[in-house]
C-alpha cells in the first residue's frame, strides 16, 4: 500500500485529479469517435473544400470564444455545476448531427459539440493548479494529457472502423449515438465523483470572478506575452494543415480511412510515452527547453507530412506530430506559473481567447491555400512553425526551478 502511495504521489494523483480523469477519458470517448473523420463526412455531403476549413475556422475560434466564459463559470459557479452544463452543451450537438444528415447541420452542430474541451479545460487546469504543489503541476498537467490521449488514440481506431463497415455517412452517424450515450454515462459519473467545493470556497470564486476579459488581459505579465506571440506562430504552423492532414493522406496518398485510425493511435501512443518522463524532468528543471524543443516539432510535422507518399512514411510523420506534445504539458504549466493565484482559471481563458481568435484566421486560409495546392498549404505552415520557434527562443523567457515538495 506504500509503494502504490508513492506511485500516486509521484504522477500526482489525489482524489479529485484522479475523478478528473475519468470523466476526461469517457467525455473523450465519446468526442474523438468521429471528430477527425468529419472532413470526410462534409466531402460525402457535398460541403466541399470550402465547408472543411470552415469546420476547423470554427473550431479555433469558438475554442477562443468559450475558453474564457468556461473560466468565468468556473469562478463564478464551481467546477462541478460548470461541468454539467458543459457536457449538455456538447450533447446537443452530437443530437443535431444525429438527426440531421445535411453538411450545413454538422456546421451548426459543432457550434455546440466543439465547445466541451475548450470550455472545460480552464476549470481543469485551475483545478491542478489549486490541488498540486508548484513542482507537481507539470506532472499533474502532464497526467491530464496523457489521459486524454487514451480516447483521442481509441476513438478514431474505433470510428474509422465503424466507416469502413458502414461507410462515411452511416459510419459517422453510428459514432455521434454511441457519442450521445457516452456523454449521458459521463453526466452520471462526473456527478458522481467530483466533490462539491464548500460554501467558502464558492463565495470566493464568486468574488473573484471577472467577467470582463480587458480586464482580465491586463493581467498578463510580459514573460506571458511573449509566450503568446510564439504560440500565435506555431499554432498558425498547426491550424493551417490540420483539418486537411486526413484529405492528404486518403486522397492524396491513398490510405484506407481505418488506417488513417492506425495513424492517430501511433501519434497519441507516441505522445503518451513521453508525457510522464518529460513531467518528471521539467518540474525538476527550467521550462523554456522543452517549450522550445516542442516547437521545434511543431514546425517540421507538416514537411514531414508533404514528403510521405506511403503508409510507411505517414507512421513516421504521425510519430513526429507525437512528439510535438513534448513540451506542451509544460506550456500550460507555464502559463500557470505565470498567472496570478487568484484568477487562474480567468487568465488561462484569457490566453486562449487571444491565442485562437487570431489562430482561426488561419483556419480559414489553410482552406485556400489547399485549394491552390497540398504544397502550398504545407509550406506556408512551415514557415509559421518556424517564425514562432525563433521568437520563443529569442524572447521567451524562463522560470527558476521549482523546489521539490516534501515528502509526507
Amino acid at each position: 500500500m506504500n509503494r502504490l502511495a508513492k506511485v500516486t504521489d509521484f504522477l500526482g494523483l489525489k482524489r479529485s485529479i484522479g475523478a478528473l480523469l475519468a470523466m476526461v477519458i469517457l467525455v473523450g470517448m465519446g468526442e474523438h469517435l468521429a471528430e477527425r473523420f468529419l472532413p470526410l463526412y462534409l466531402l460525402a455531403l457535398a460541403g466541399g473544400n470550402l465547408s472543411i476549413g470552415l469546420l476547423n475556422g470554427l473550431d479555433n475560434l469558438l475554442s477562443a470564444l468559450y475558453a474564457f466564459p468556461g473560466g468565468y463559470a468556473s469562478d463564478r459557479f464551481g467546477y462541478k455545476r460548470a461541468l454539467l452544463l458543459f457536457n449538455l452543451i456538447a450533447m446537443l450537438g452530437f443530437l443535431i448531427v444525429i438527426l440531421f444528415p445535411y453538411w450545413y447541420a454538422v456546421i451548426i452542430g459543432s457550434l455546440f459539440f466543439l465547445s466541451w474541451t475548450a470550455i472545460s479545460l480552464p476549470a481543469t487546469m485551475s483545478m491542478v493548479a489549486r490541488v498540486l504543489p508548484t513542482s507537481k503541476r507539470t506532472m499533474g498537467v502532464s497526467m491530464h494529457a496523457l489521459v486524454r490521449r487514451v480516447p483521442m488514440a481509441l476513438g478514431p481506431l474505433m470510428g474509422g472502423v465503424l466507416i469502413h463497415a458502414y461507410g462515411v455517412r452511416a459510419g459517422i452517424r453510428l459514432a455521434f449515438i454511441v457519442a450521445f450515450a457516452l456523454g449521458f454515462v459521463s453526466i452520471l459519473l462526473q456527478q458522481a465523483m467530483i466533490q462539491e467545493p464548500t460554501e467558502e470556497e464558492k463565495r470566493r470564486q464568486r468574488a473573484q470572478a471577472e467577467a470582463n476579459p480587458l480586464r482580465v488581459l491586463r493581467l498578463l505579465s510580459p514573460s506571458l506575452r511573449n509566450l503568446l506571440v510564439s504560440d500565435i506562430l506555431v499554432r498558425f504552423c498547426e491550424q493551417i494543415p490540420h483539418a486537411f492532414a486526413v484529405v492528404w493522406c486518403v486522397k492524396n496518398v491513398g490510405i484506407r480511412e481505418d488506417y488513417f485510425g492506425i495513424l492517430t493511435a501511433v501519434e497519441m501512443v507516441t505522445a503518451m510515452l513521453i508525457y510522464v518522463p518529460v513531467a518528471y524532468l521539467a518540474d525538476r528543471s527550467t521550462k523554456k527547453p522543452f517549450v522550445l524543443v516542442t516547437f521545434v516539432f511543431f514546425a517540421l510535422f507538416p514537411l514531414m507530412l508533404y514528403y510521405s507518399r506511403s503508409f510507411h512514411l505517414l507512421v513516421l510523420a504521425f510519430i513526429l506530430r507525437g512528439l510535438k506534445e513534448f513540451g506542451e504539458p509544460t506550456r500550460k504549466a507555464l502559463i500557470m506559473d505565470l498567472a496570478p493565484d487568484e484568477k487562474k482559471a480567468s487568465v488561462f481563458g484569457a490566453y486562449y481567447l487571444v491565442r485562437d481568435v487570431i489562430v482561426s484566421i488561419a483556419s480559414f486560409g489553410g482552406a485556400f491555400l489547399w485549394s491552390m495546392s497540398p504544397a502550398h498549404n504545407l509550406f506556408s505552415a512551415f514557415g509559421f512553425g518556424v517564425a514562432g520557434t525563433v521568437w520563443f527562443a529569442i524572447f521567451g523567457k524562463d522560470l527558476p526551478a521549482a523546489k521539490p515538495a516534501r515528502e509526507t
